[in-house]
């Protein structure tokens, strides 16, 4: 097993879950089984109970783990499935030590810091590294392992003394370590000593830095490069250039061209590694695809606006698997993407007497694009206004996709207006709701007292019903009888209320095994008016959009029908990927 150990300095947000995605996509290319672990030096055991307004989206995995959104990064790039015990946190490891020595495992030991919560980090990251994560069903290669943080952060002492040791337990030849940093421009000029600092803290503690990443506005002049290797103590080949690019999705063609991967084949003597004439095909092809699927990003002429209703716009990272999922749709269907962030609030009457304003750019966003788009969420904050613009969708024909909470939204509008419950609502949002005007409602099998991983999570299937061949959402997913993705909700529609809202047009057309809980909504006779309770976000990947996603962009510029025609597969005559 190799591993690929990155690591962040100067400031936090720097890029490095996008360099590691990178990393590994390219050493896939070269026909290797990649996976990838992460390391977020928080107490939280998991990002489950985190506000996304600080931490940005909880992503979540087959298995129902709450995670940082960086292994999202991860499946999207590697096209792998990912566990739980993929992330690691500091509250996993402390929680695991400390039951270890209630058990006694430790003999009477004074546990310590070094060497029982290294050791446990070490052995952990050996454990996991090994789990298979694609259809292969054989061990990884190369294990990517990002840490979390800042180099130097108390929080994560403990993470970077166990990778300290782990690079002496697998030996030099399996442990490579790339170390991102900042090179900023002040009054034109570009800044190494940030750089040089960073280095000198990460050294001092142990680790050796085989590349530098550095992360810049501009593209770096050469004396630049030479400056860093020089002072650094690498050579110059050992510094990687991460500019800005138009997408996050060209940064593994600019670390291609600067032969990164050429370097870690050469540091981690990858010719050791056994390969069938397939896995070398299958990795150039991988290769083709991103080159042309990128190609086709920059081509992209025509522009699609959809409209983001949420309540956590202030922070975009809170609705990345969202923005990604969108992202990943446009590039398949050679449209260029304009995201219209709406904050919920702003589209209810309160906000006009409050500030106009904003109420009408909120109004002149929604009134404008091209489709509409209600993310998850939880609360009662914002959704009158997301109430309102899914009524606006509906009424318009203007393309609509929820998700979760959106599902769960324009059902409330739906009933409210086609049903005459004028006081209809959710249990979550209205306190001793009266029964007659519960339209979402508690689901019983939920924990009610404890937060944490409570809510209904990871991947379950959802089956198409009977009379469904004129579903538009049905056909996107290929007609297929059934599909399984991810759950993350504690609130389901009333099922007394289904057959009353399917006489009236809105058709559950996906439900779950016991055909009681609504999973698919779709409206007939619009152009696409479709919401799904679980969250396909999170199962979107770069060469294989999601379903519902692609279905709203498609629907959005006006060329649904020639998707479900298949004229934009991938090797087609419309799109070249």
């Amino acid at each position: 097993m190799k591993y690929v150990v990155v690591s962040g300095g100067v400031i936090s947000g720097i890029g490095k879950g996008v360099l590691a995605s990178s990393t590994g996509m390219l050493l896939k290319t070269l026909g290797l089984k990649v996976t990838s672990i992460k390391i977020d030096p928080y107490m939280n055991i998991d990002a489950g109970t985190m506000s996304p307004l600080e931490h940005g989206e909880c992503f979540v995995l087959n298995d129902g783990g709450e995670t940082d959104l960086d292994l999202g990064n991860y499946e999207r790039y590697l096209g792998v499935t990912l566990t739980k015990d993929h992330n690691i946190t500091t509250g996993k490891i402390y929680s695991h030590v400390i039951a270890r020595e209630r058990k006694g495992d430790y003999l009477g030991k004074t546990v310590q810091i070094v060497p029982h919560l290294t050791n446990a980090i070490q052995d952990w990251i050996e454990r996991v590294s090994r789990i298979p994560v694609d259809d292969t069903g054989l061990e990884p290669d190369v294990c990517i392992i990002e840490l979390g943080g800042t180099v130097g952060d108390i929080e994560s002492a403990p993470f970077v003394e166990a990778l300290r040791q782990f690079q002496f337990r697998v030996g030099k030849e399996n442990f490579a370590l790339i170390h991102v940093s900042l090179v900023p421009v002040i009054h034109g000029e570009q800044k190494t000593k940030p750089t040089q600092a960073a280095i000198k803290d990460l050294r001092s503690l142990g680790l050796i830095p085989d590349m530098i990443a550095c992360r810049c506005s501009e593209e770096l002049e050469k004396s630049t490069i030479e400056k860093v290797a020089m002072f650094c103590h690498v050579g110059p080949e050992q510094v990687v250039n991460v500019h800005d690019v138009n997408s996050t999705y060209h940064v593994p063609l600019l670390l291609l061209k600067q032969k990164m991967i050429d370097y870690l084949h050469a540091r981690l003597q990858l010719e050791s590694i056994a390969l069938t004439t397939e896995d070398i095909q299958r990795g150039a092809e991988l290769l083709n695809k991103w080159k042309a699927m990128t190609g086709n990003f920059d081509a992209s002429m025509e522009t699609v606006k959809i409209a983001l209703v949420g309540k956590y716009t202030h922070l975009k990272d809170s609705y990345l698997s969202v923005i990604k999922a969108l992202e990943h749709s446009s590039m398949k269907v050679r449209r260029k993407l304009e995201i219209m962030w709406v904050e919920a609030t702003d589209l209810e009457p309160e906000a006009q007497e409050a500030e106009k304003s904003k109420f009408h750019e909120a109004w002149e966003k929604v009134s404008t694009a091209d489709g509409i788009l209600v993310p998850g969420g939880f609360g009662i904050r914002g959704t009158e206004g997301m109430i309102l613009a899914a009524r606006w969708a509906r009424e318009n024909k203007i393309p609509f996709l929820g998700i979760c909470l959106g599902l769960q939204i324009a059902t409330i509008e739906f009933s409210r207006d086609i049903l005459g419950m004028k006081k209809g609502n959710s249990t979550e949002f209205v306190e001793n709701l009266a029964e007659e005007d519960q339209v979402v409602v508690y689901m019983p099998e939920i924990d009610k007292e404890k937060m944490g991983g409570t809510m209904r999570l990871g991947l379950r299937p959802t089956y198409f019903q009977e009379d469904s061949e004129w579903s538009k959402i049905k056909k996107l997913y290929g007609n297929a009888s059934s599909v399984e993705e991810r759950h993350r909700h504690r609130y389901e529609i009333n099922p007394k209320l289904i057959k009353d809202l399917e006489e009236n047009g809105l058709v559950f057309v996906g439900k779950d095994e016991t055909n009681n809980r609504c999973e698919i909504f779709e409206l007939k006779n619009h152009p696409y008016f479709v919401a799904t309770q679980y969250h396909p976000e999170y199962t979107s990947k770069v060469l294989d959009p999601s379903k519902p996603f692609l279905g709203l962009v498609a629907a959005s510029a006006n060329i649904l029908d020639d998707v479900l025609e298949g004229q934009f597969e991938f090797g087609s005559h419309g799109a070249e990927f």
